[in-house]
């Protein structure tokens, strides 16, 4: 299997363009082959494998297009700091940086943080329940889907749709990056 699972690197390389991602990609692809398929036939692990491998290169750029756009939405409300790489942890932190900032400033902050737990808190429970494990906790799918007690599709749908919803609800209250 060494062979495949040399193909595999150098096929998720070229998809994901970084070793270190196509690496973990790869890793996870096999755990899921072995924990699923493990009692299949050997013969039927390589396109089985190949099937896992796209799938997870394609949640991968599902993942980053998610993140890219909570980012670009969020990252206005985070303050200047180019350092801090999630604009959630940004929205929750009292740094000492806000504190220094003009008062007006820290209200703003301060209101746009109660708008978006506000928008939250108005999710269905389920949307809600895997929107805060997926990028709140940064649980991913398989995990989400087992504490959740449904399919990973679901979580898929459940995020998809809080995200849509909570970019819509800031829009409407004129909360734009």
């Amino acid at each position: 299997m060494a062979g495949v699972e040399r193909r595999a690197f150098k096929q998720a390389v070229f998809a994901l363009r970084d070793d270190q991602v196509a690496l973990d990609v790869v890793q996870d692809a096999m755990l899921k082959l072995s924990e699923r398929y493990g009692d299949r036939p050997a013969g039927e692990f390589p396109p089985l494998f190949q099937r896992i491998l796209q799938n997870a290169i394609h949640d991968h750029f599902r993942r980053s297009k998610v993140r890219s756009l909570w980012t670009t939405l969020l990252s206005a409300f985070g303050g200047d700091d180019e350092e801090a790489s999630d604009p959630l942890e940004v929205l929750g932190a009292e740094s000492n940086a806000s504190e220094h900032q003009p008062p007006p400033d820290q209200l703003e902050r301060k209101q746009i943080q109660g708008v978006l737990e506000s928008e939250i808190s108005r999710l269905p429970p389920r949307q809600r329940e895997a929107f805060l494990m997926r990028y709140w906790e940064e649980m991913d799918i398989a995990s989400t889907a087992a504490a959740m007690g449904c399919s990973e599709g679901s979580v898929k749908t459940h995020c998809s749709r809080a995200t849509h919803t909570l970019a819509a609800a800031l829009r409407a209250q004129g909360i734009e990056p």
